[in-house]
């Protein structure tokens, strides 16, 4: 067995690289290191819709209970509202299964600390070594000292009632479109919305455990910009699986990725000053033209490898207040520790509503340059060999400097998936549709 913990917890095919032997370990022994020499520790426990979640969550609370862990059990809950509610219920912990944006047969167990951050490399390391070498943990309740499984009431609505507490407007008079994408945030999302006065349009809010990303979601955006035009909405909002991540359209139903977001966002709390040490986080995946959008705001922008952990590193590091990936995963440090969708998704209304503005306008500052994504298969244990591969890398040496500077050329492993993913950034999208096919057909045909 390789390593477990990737950049987002441990992920794999459900009942079969994620199993519920694994589950129960991981629950065992992450529950122990996380919340060792606390008297009577408690961690939440929440899930998203996809039907392994069940199977998962019975595995991993039992080995919390055995541990001597009382776990608060959530129910289906966004990710970023486990985090949240780990706060609320002074918990010590936390765990979420999901595979967020993933097809149905995956699923994933990620944990958090008592303050709601992602673990540290130390206690993932730990975590591993007992697993992978079969060790146990020395210490075994029983009696009275056995962990319980205890129900929470209603975290949904303590969830959302947070989420109120963050913005100073009603949404009363626009009309939003919104796709769940049968995942997590199926009853929060048009919930909220409404009390806060929208009127809402809603789709793909029927979860039944296997239709959880399957065309609709933030990956599958036509859906949202269908529902929008059909509408007349004056947005539309497009939630994964687990909802740590939000796609907008504006109404025309033109995309306003996470890059358009961070500029919208961040431009506002600047005006108000909101924008702590001035400066807004990204990834190298960053698209060059929120780098221009930035400069000409005079808005500092640092960059992170791509995995929303390495920007929440930064933020921290530095005290920022706003970062995130161009896929949606925005953080709003001030408000919650981890991307959070629908907090996106009312920040972003906030804006709209407090400048009287459609989103089209407000989204016009950034001017995106042309990417290419195309992802090469290979085989996961195959994924970093382009780093040693001299034709691969001539081929990309050559396509950078084709560009002059005007251009660039990024190569990412897959964390979850056996896929090296190409992008390449520039001014002329035939050309980039070109090299990207050749890099990518590269890739596969000399690591297989």
């Amino acid at each position: 067995m390789g390593k477990l913990f990737g950049t987002d917890g441990v992920r794999g095919i459900a009942n079969k690289d994620l199993s519920a032997e694994l589950s129960y370990k991981l629950g065992r022994i992450g529950g122990f290191f996380l919340t060792k020499g606390k008297k009577r520790p408690k961690m939440v426990v929440g899930m998203d819709t996809r039907i392994s979640g069940d199977m998962l969550e019975g595995a991993l609370s039992a080995g919390l209970n055995s541990a001597g862990i009382d776990v608060l059990y959530l129910g289906v809950l966004p990710t970023p509202a486990v985090a949240c509610m780990i706060k609320i219920l002074d918990a010590d912990g936390g765990v979420m299964i999901s595979a967020s944006h993933n097809p149905v047969e995956y699923n994933g167990i990620k944990f958090f600390n008592n303050d709601g951050y992602k673990l540290t490399d130390e206690i993932e390391n730990t975590i591993e070594e007992y697993i992978l070498n079969n060790l146990d943990i020395e210490y075994i309740p029983e009696s009275g000292d056995v962990g319980r499984k205890i129900r929470i009431e209603n975290p949904v609505r303590r969830y959302m009632d947070f989420l109120k507490e963050t913005i100073d407007v009603d949404f009363a008079g626009l009309k939003v479109a919104v796709d769940c994408g049968n995942g997590a945030v199926y009853k929060a999302a048009p919930e909220l919305l409404s009390e806060l006065g929208a009127q809402v349009y809603v789709m793909h809010n029927d979860p039944n455990g296997i239709n959880i990303n399957v065309n609709c979601g933030s990956t599958n955006t036509s859906e949202i910009e269908k529902l929008v035009l059909e509408t007349g909405a004056d947005v539309g909002l497009s939630f994964d699986g687990d909802a740590d991540r939000l796609i907008a359209a504006d109404e025309n139903g033109h995309i306003v990725d996470g890059d358009h977001i961070l500029a919208i966002c961040g431009m506002h709390m600047k005006e108000k000053g909101k924008l702590k040490s001035n400066t807004i986080v990204g990834t190298v995946m960053t698209n060059m033209g929120l780098d221009i959008c930035l400069k000409e705001n005079n808005i500092e922008i640092i960059k992170t490898k791509v995995g929303d952990r390495y920007v929440l590193e930064e933020m921290i590091k530095g005290h920022h207040s706003i970062g995130g990936e161009q896929s949606g995963h925005i953080i709003f440090l001030d408000h919650n520790t981890t991307g959070d969708g629908l907090l996106t998704a009312i920040q972003i209304l906030s804006v709209i509503k407090e400048k009287s503005t459609k989103l089209s306008k407000l989204a016009s500052v950034m001017t995106v340059m042309p990417q290419v994504l195309v992802n090469a298969k290979v085989d996961k244990d195959k994924r970093n060999g382009y780093l040693e591969d001299e034709i691969i890398k001539n081929k990309i040496d050559e396509i950078e400097k084709y560009f002059h500077g005007n251009g660039r050329v990024l190569i990412r492993p897959s964390g979850t998936e056996p896929l090296v993913r190409v992008m390449i950034e520039g001014k002329n999208q035939e050309e980039l549709n070109q090299y990207a096919k050749e890099l990518a057909d590269l890739i596969e045909e000399r690591l297989n």
